[in-house]
């Protein structure tokens, strides 16, 4: 981390102004769980929003996406445990009924109040533990990591982060929090996660900016392919740092825009890594690609390669699962010109095999965090994408998961 970024600790809560508090209200078989929890801005925020774009969006995106059109939110109220999706007309009354709590709870208006559910899908909300539970949290600006544990499924480990820099001379913070290790394959949105500033900034903007930070983070992560119906990201801004709000002409623009850039692609990568059963980070950066969306077909495609998936599972360098999975990603390329590299070492050379030290190979092969790298050799557009391996504990997790 650069001086210009400082992390520092409390996620959501480290900007000035936010509270959060969560308990365990028994939604998840184990009643020791944090399950319930509620994050809000002392003052109205300038909030931005991106969600799923399933055709079957549970019943709190719907609500979130009619809040939001004001621009305006204070809080959001998420539960783990259950999705609260394909339950009909009930589940969105109990969306609502939810907000509407939590509303009560804090003392501010309904349609300030956002809300999110993750979990079994096709399942009724325990209405009268969620109310009891709504009521028994206590908000603290302390309490943001407890905020980041209780939205957790099947994840092995909270994703936060937070990050201290200046605006206008002005010492701000950006925090976040996120959720996800299964049903990862977003398109303009993420799995849940929650961001909160006490930079000022219009609301336009900031909605494109968030929307673009999401495409280059988020929108390139796979861990199995599957989207989730709840996928839900958003952004509040409290303004509480007292700054002339930023737009694009204002000189701090592009240092908000990295700091945004970096906590988005953390909570990422952090989610590829925790990818159910996963032991391996995967990054796959593509270059000399005719143009952008050619760059993200394939990056996102070898990512989505359930074969280079157990490849990398068993630290395997078999080049050819990445060959199959490059030329099916729909990308234009040459079979003549492209190169592929694991690490270091180059194992294709002008879309043939190349000459390489195959113990070299298996050695990258063999860490933590594995890199590929393509280049086409057809112009300038890049990208890169994350995954991570495929092994038996991605199984053993989705055969007994509403068990």
């Amino acid at each position: 981390m650069t001086e210009e970024f400082r992390e520092v600790d409390l996620c959501v809560t480290a900007p000035r102004g936010f509270r959060a508090g969560a308990v365990a209200c028994g939604i998840k078989s184990d009643a020791a769980i944090k399950d319930l929890a509620i994050l809000a801005s002392d003052v109205p925020c300038v909030a931005a929003g991106t969600f799923t774009t399933s055709r079957t969006p549970a019943a709190p995106v719907l609500l979130c996406r009619e809040y939001l059109r004001s621009g305006k939110a204070q809080a959001v109220v998420v539960n783990s445990g259950n999705a609260n999706c394909a339950t009909g007309e009930q589940g969105l009354r109990n969306a609502y009924r939810m907000a509407e709590l939590a509303a009560a709870h804090l003392g501010i208006p309904k349609e300030l109040v956002l809300c999110s559910s993750t979990g079994i899908i096709g399942r009724q909300l325990p209405m009268e533990k969620i109310e009891q539970g709504i009521a028994a949290i206590e908000l603290s600006s302390q309490s943001g990591n407890d905020f980041a544990e209780a939205i957790l499924t099947t994840d092995t480990r909270p994703k936060r982060i937070a990050l201290e820099f200046e605006i206008e001379g002005r010492t701000v913070r950006l925090g976040g929090a996120t959720k996800g290790a299964g049903m990862i394959y977003p398109n303009m949105a993420t799995m849940l996660c929650y961001l909160t500033t006490d930079v000022a900034v219009e609301q336009a903007w900031l909605q494109e900016e968030l929307r673009a930070a999401v495409a280059e983070s988020f929108n390139m992560i796979s861990v199995d392919g599957d989207m989730s119906t709840n996928d839900t990201c958003l952004l509040f801004a409290n303004g509480l740092a007292g700054n002339r709000p930023l737009n694009e002409a204002h000189p701090d623009a592009p240092r908000f825009r990295e700091a945004l850039r970096r906590v988005t692609t953390y909570l990422a990568r952090e989610i590829a890594r925790d990818g159910e059963g996963a032991t391996k980070l995967m990054t796959v950066h593509v270059r000399g690609a005719r143009d952008r969306t050619d760059a993200i077909k394939a990056a996102r495609g070898i990512t989505l390669s359930p074969l280079w998936q157990c490849a990398l599972a068993g630290g395997d360098p078999n080049w050819g699962r990445i060959v199959a999975a490059l030329g099916a990603c729909g990308c234009t390329l040459d079979p003549n010109r492209f190169d592929i590299f694991i690490g270091p070492v180059q194992v294709v050379q002008q879309g043939g095999a190349a000459s390489y030290d195959e113990a070299a190979a298996r050695a990258v092969m063999a860490a933590s965090e594995v890199t590929v790298t393509i280049d086409l050799h057809l112009g300038e557009a890049e990208a890169t994408a994350w995954g991570c391996d495929l092994t038996h504990g991605y199984i053993d997790e989705n055969t007994l998961y509403t068990r």
